[in-house]
């Protein structure tokens, strides 16, 4: 029974029945794997994680491999993408799983192992059910090797952010449970990471047992960041992008290092920012406002996320810079800062070269830039390091970390 006084679902104008600005919009969503035509620049990354997996399409086992690369390389992308084809491209009679894990969620090895038997499992095909809490970590594994064993010749597993999970035992146990009788099935792991110092710091024990190959995603150009706007344009209604908007998306991205998920986000929210204007058309003023955005959105999510000792020593680098004339300074000069904030906040003290790695992986990230400075015969070579961004800015998104809030600056 309708009632009257209801509002009508149909051609109801609180609501449009198209959309101004966006015809597609999920050709914009971070997570979105487009069609093969659409992937940009990296036919040779492709080329060659497939033949690190091509063990799968056959039943047997595929590479265990570990991808380095910047923010918006195209690292995941890739990785889910060769995943999918190999799954296509399976011979008769060979089943290939695939399951992705974001590290930045699942932390844990419990939170890992829970998350990959609830992924991979088909209760109707194995009759298993896999509750997402309440067992301990070795029933989850149990469940696990059931499930696969069940349905698969071989897994693929991608580990995102591989760096955020607290126990790298899980690489250990996942490539070995073939040979330790476990599973009959096949499994191969990509491990994606930000931090090229990552393997570094893995056990040896885990090391030797995952026994990896390494790809190196390097960033995109300006080129390849146009071109990889220009193949998600349908995302948008014909004639709403005016022709500075892609080049100039393109431009601000390049800036920073050839980030594509950045270029894309600049992009949909240039889009949404005329939206909201009421405007019909996305101009340039709507991507500078977009990039403005962007740029703080993704130096808070790599300042917050960054480990304790890391906010360490971009604090001391950001104290130095505030209450100093001087943008640039000595390694030695950080460190001594850095020793001051650790004693302070009753933190272990990183060795110099550990510390070294530190501010070597923030630049990495782009949050901090490092010059060699020659001193001369008498003097050698030094590193200076300063912020990229603005210290005050870096400060207040350091400071939002509980532990970083009891520094009192001296």
């Amino acid at each position: 029974m309708t009632n009257d006084s209801s509002p009508s679902s149909v051609n109801d104008p609180l609501f449009e029945s198209g959309h101004r600005i966006f015809a597609n919009k999920d050709l914009l969503k971070i997570g979105h794997v487009p069609d093969a035509n659409r992937i940009v620049g990296r036919d040779e990354e492709i080329s060659k994680l497939a033949n690190r997996l091509n063990g799968a399409v056959h039943g047997y086992a595929p590479e265990n491999v570990i991808i380095y690369g910047k923010t918006g390389t195209g690292k995941s992308l890739v990785s889910k993408h060769v995943c999918q084809r190999a799954q296509n491209a399976a011979q008769d009679g060979v089943d290939i799983g695939t399951a992705y894990i974001d590290c930045a969620e699942d932390k844990t090895e419990t939170q890992v192992i829970s998350s990959l038997a609830s992924k991979l499992n088909d209760k109707h095909i194995t009759g298993i059910a896999v509750p997402h809490t309440g067992l301990s970590t070795s029933k989850y594994y149990k469940l696990l090797w059931k499930a696969l064993d069940v349905q698969f010749d071989s897994v693929i597993i991608i580990l995102d952010e591989i760096d955020l999970m607290n126990d790298d035992s899980v690489l250990m146990k996942l490539s070995r449970a073939e040979e330790a009788g476990k599973i009959e099935c096949s499994i191969g792991v990509i491990a994606i990471s930000n931090k090229i110092q990552y393997v570094d710091n893995v056990n040896e024990r885990v090391k030797s047992s995952f026994q990896h190959k390494e790809l190196f995603f390097k960033p995109y150009d300006a080129n390849q960041l146009r071109e990889i706007m220009f193949n998600r344009e349908d995302a948008f209604q014909d004639g709403v992008l005016t022709e500075d908007v892609i080049p100039l998306s393109a431009a601000f991205a390049a800036q920073e290092h050839g980030d594509a998920r950045k270029a894309i986000d600049i992009l949909r929210h240039a889009g949404e920012v005329a939206y909201e204007a009421d405007a019909g058309q996305v101009k340039e003023e709507h991507v500078r406002q977009a990039q403005q955005h962007a740029e703080k959105d993704r130096f808070r999510e790599l300042v917050n996320g960054a480990p304790t000792q890391a906010k360490a020593a971009l604090l001391a680098l950001t104290e130095l810079s505030i209450i100093s004339n001087d943008d640039a300074f000595l390694t030695g000069r950080v460190y001594d800062q850095y020793e001051r904030i650790c004693n302070h906040l009753d933190m272990d003290i990183l060795s110099v070269r550990r510390f070294r790695d530190i501010l070597k992986e923030q630049a990495f990230l782009g949050v901090v830039e490092i010059e060699k400075i020659n001193k001369g015969s008498a003097g050698g070579i030094h590193l200076e390091n300063r912020l990229i961004e603005d210290p005050l800015v870096v400060r207040e998104t350091i400071l939002e970390d509980g532990r970083m809030q009891d520094w009192i600056r001296e």
